[in-house]
């Protein structure tokens, strides 16, 4: 019976538990209603700020300067056997510390990379980044941090195992540096931030060194160039030199601070720290250069154009100095925070942003802008220059950034958008080497073949013989019989230096083609459709039969110029009228 009842709870208990997994065997199938999100990994921050390349050079300097020897080492990668003796690894730092004292160099904070990967524009392999160089008597020792964990740990950066080998094996010269045996006692033992007095002192007198050096180099290279350069003395020259000596004198002095410095022996501890100031000077430095570059390209620029009477250009020069002067100061900005160590980065993303919204918000005025620079450049008009934009007419007063003027014949003022200049049709008058003469005269119909012949050859010898029209071949032709009359069309070229004087001698040529019409015995025709009862006068018959007997004459002597004049009767008329005529007033020449 007690049997029975156990083997009755055992099967309730085994049909209780395969209910229990079917269920969850379903749920799975089924779907839970519930998911579980996996939360972030965080991962532990490294004490000692290993995580990045900056961090392991900044963790080791900070470590040698407080004279914690143990901590520095752990910034090194060192074998398991110098790990465990204290004494060993106090040594390998301090002979760390002594190389670097000595010739070492570390690149500056700001400049290693802050990131757990390190940088990957190098050449050298994932993992590892060269952070500084010492130089021994023999050899140059190359400093590498590397990661010694994989992808799936955390960063962790030391100086690598091949840097702390080349140390130990470097041949250290003396066992003190050349201030530790110079200093008196009281300077080395007296600190200012983990440094000696004495060294603090040395940087001070070094750098007051420098400057004076430095000068003195700038004034003797000076004069080299004074008895060197022949234009050294010129205008440009002196600009030139003077734009220069400024930012050379603050490069020579940091180069021969660093020398000087690096050479005594002063504490690495107080040279990193000075590192981020020298960069600072030499970004400054290079940004005068710039900014002095700018004034000198700016003035010569500006005295060309004010030479070859450009006057519109020089805004435009004006103009673009202060962009660039505006993009250096920018710039320079970004560039001195980012050595000092700010993260630029976000500030750099913002105002892309706000440059984006700017150039959209400000599309005419860039337009306008680079329409003025396109006009500049090409020049297709100047000031003063009377010229056609499009069904404007009228002479050019000014050229600015956004806008050109014109003044038009009835006086008044109109402004064009260079942006919409720049893309209009010019038409230049003020360009102009020869001014066209191509006037169209009608005959009555009463004008006989002979008078028609001796008006085109009279009227061609005439612009042959004017020397106020170029010598390429005038055109005057017989082109039709209209309803009402005969049409001779002439096109010549006049030479003169402007528009008024063309005007001054296509009134002389008309009036003396107005005389050959008037001899030849025929009239100009006038519109059929208008009665002239009382003006109109017949034809005079004696000047008619004598253009006849000159034509005949001229061809019976073969001397009829038509269709074409015969080269020597044009040289022998060439210039020979007398412009301006007989009773002009001529101005007195001096």
């Amino acid at each position: 019976m007690i049997l029975s009842v156990k083997r009755l709870l055992s099967s309730l208990l085994l049909l209780a538990a395969l209910l229990i997994n079917s269920n969850a065997v379903t749920a799975q199938l089924l779907g839970s209603a519930k998911t579980t999100t996996e939360e972030p990994v965080k991962v532990p921050e490294d004490s000692l700020g290993r995580r990045t390349p900056q961090g392991t050079v900044n963790g080791f300097i900070k470590a040698i300067g407080e004279q914690n020897y143990l901590r520095a080492s752990q910034y090194l990668v060192l074998s398991k056997r110098s790990y465990r003796k204290t004494t060993e690894r106090i040594r390998i730092v301090k002979t760390f510390q002594q190389l670097l004292d000595q010739g070492g160099n570390l690149s500056p904070s700001s400049i290693i990379s802050n990131k757990e990967t390190g940088r990957t524009d190098d050449d050298l392999a994932t993992g590892v980044d060269l952070v500084g160089n010492i130089s021994t008597g023999k050899e140059t020792i190359q400093l590498y941090v590397e990661n010694q964990s994989d992808d799936s740990q955390p960063a962790l950066w030391l100086f690598s195992a091949e840097t702390v080998e080349s140390i130990l094996s470097a041949d250290i010269r003396g066992e003190k540096t050349f201030l530790d045996r110079i200093l008196p006692h009281y300077l080395k033992e007296r600190k200012l931030g983990n440094v000696p007095i004495g060294h603090w002192a040395v940087v001070v007198v070094m750098t007051i060194l420098s400057y004076l050096l430095a000068r003195i180099l700038i004034f003797v290279i000076g004069f080299v160039i004074q008895k060197l350069w022949k234009k050294a003395d010129t205008e440009n020259g002196t600009a030139i030199i003077e734009a220069l000596t400024l930012p050379v004198h603050m490069y020579l002095t940091v180069i021969l601070f660093v020398a000087f410095t690096q050479r005594m022996g002063i504490s690495i501890v107080v040279r990193q720290r000075f590192s981020i100031i020298i960069i600072t000077i030499g970004i400054v430095a290079f940004l005068i250069l710039l900014w002095r570059m700018t004034d000198f390209v700016s003035m010569f620029a500006r005295s060309r154009m004010s030479r070859k009477g450009r006057i519109s250009a020089i805004s435009a020069i004006l103009f673009l100095s202060r962009t660039t002067k505006a993009a250096i100061v920018f710039v320079g900005i970004i560039a001195i925070l980012g050595i000092i160590g700010v993260d630029v980065t976000a500030g750099l993303a913002a105002l892309g942003i706000g440059g984006i919204a700017l150039a959209l918000g400000a599309q005419k005025t860039i337009e306008n802008f680079v329409g003025s620079v396109s006009l500049i450049a090409d020049q297709p008009l100047r000031v003063g220059d009377y010229c056609r934009v499009d069904d404007i007419k009228g002479t050019v007063e000014s050229i600015g950034m956004r806008s050109t003027t014109l003044r038009t014949s009835a006086r008044t003022i109109v402004t064009i958008p260079n942006g919409q200049l720049s893309a209009s049709k010019i038409e230049n008058f003020a360009h102009r080497d020869r001014f066209i003469f191509n006037p169209i005269f009608t005959f009555r119909m009463e004008t006989t073949p002979d008078q028609m012949r001796y008006l085109l050859v009279e009227l061609r010898s005439l612009l042959y013989a004017h020397p106020a029209v170029l010598n390429s071949p005038p055109i005057v032709r017989f082109t039709g019989i209209t309803a009402d009359a005969l049409k001779v069309e002439i096109t010549a070229y006049i030479e003169a230096l402007n528009f008024e004087i063309s005007q001054e001698v296509q009134e002389d040529i008309l009036l003396r083609m107005m005389d050959i019409i008037e001899a030849s015995g025929t009239s100009l025709a006038y519109p059929s459709q208008t009665l002239y009862m009382a003006q109109d006068s017949s034809p005079s018959n004696e000047k008619a039969a004598a253009v006849a007997e000159t034509v005949k004459k001229w061809k019976e002597k073969n001397e009829l110029q038509l269709p074409k004049f015969d080269p020597k009767r044009v040289e022998e008329i060439k210039d020979s009228i007398k412009y301006p005529g007989e009773g002009s007033f001529k101005p007195k020449e001096d």
